[in-house]
């Protein structure tokens, strides 16, 4: 994670602008349309009207409202995260919310989805690609991370959220792609911008507590085995109930 940090730092922004800047004008998009259509379960909109358009629900809600449209058959084009559209948009739109709604530079902003979209994948390259494990908790920790280097907050605090947030989260369900995919998005936002708060706090769970081990890395590599391994069955009985065995 401490590697990935640094190379967002320093990384030539030519060199990744291109699909950044994909990425921010694709997902923003069907962003956007998932709050003018009536698609899926609204999920966006029902966060925007319930809870108000504070930076952090916009956050969440426009996130939640690019997976009511994709998930419901728009065919906007989305660029994707560990191979998925939902990883996609909740690792990279509530960063670009945060950076818009702040006024941050351009540069800033690409830097921050550097550092959000690599410590999704570094999560999810011991998850694996098929797991009952919901891939949307790795995108928005990356999320979070990314605010973070967006607000410059220290790399403990990044470090901490981590550790934060898949230690409460880690392992929702995936039952496949459909329309409550939204609300899972939007409930592992809401995960991950508490664990920013708690690492503001100086708050982060210890070591021995469930999965949390002595170090980040040893942690991220716990939560994966437990969601490529030991979810192993969940996966199996997941299929066998929808396939009605």
């Amino acid at each position: 994670v401490e590697q990935i940090v640094e190379f967002a730092d320093c990384v030539d922004i030519e060199d990744v602008k291109e699909v950044l800047d994909r990425q921010i004008a694709y997902n923003t998009a069907i962003a956007e349309e998932g709050f003018r259509g009536n698609w899926g379960a609204n999920i966006g909109s029902v966060l925007l009207k319930a809870y108000g358009d504070g930076v952090a629900n916009r956050a969440k809600a426009t996130a939640a409202a690019g997976s009511d449209a994709q998930m419901s058959g728009c065919e906007k084009p989305v660029v994707i995260n560990s191979g998925s559209g939902n990883q996609g948009i909740t690792v990279s739109v509530p960063v670009i919310v945060y950076a818009q709604r702040m006024e941050l530079p351009r540069e800033k902003l690409l830097r921050a989805l550097v550092a959000a979209n690599l410590i999704s994948i570094h999560q999810k390259r011991y998850i694996g690609s098929l797991s009952a494990y919901c891939g949307v908790v790795s995108a928005a920790c990356g999320a979070a991370c990314g605010i973070c280097c967006l607000l410059d907050y220290p790399y403990t605090v990044l470090r901490d959220t981590i550790t934060n947030t898949i230690a409460t989260v880690g392992g929702m369900v995936c039952d496949g792609a459909k329309s409550s995919c939204a609300a899972k998005i939007a409930t592992a936002l809401e995960t991950a911008l508490l664990a920013v708060k708690m690492s503001l706090h100086n708050r982060v769970f210890q070591p021995g507590e469930g999965l949390v081990d002595q170090d980040v890395e040893d942690t991220i590599y716990n939560i994966g085995r437990m969601g490529r391994e030991g979810m192993k069955a969940t996966d199996n009985e997941i299929l066998n109930i929808m396939l009605g065995n």
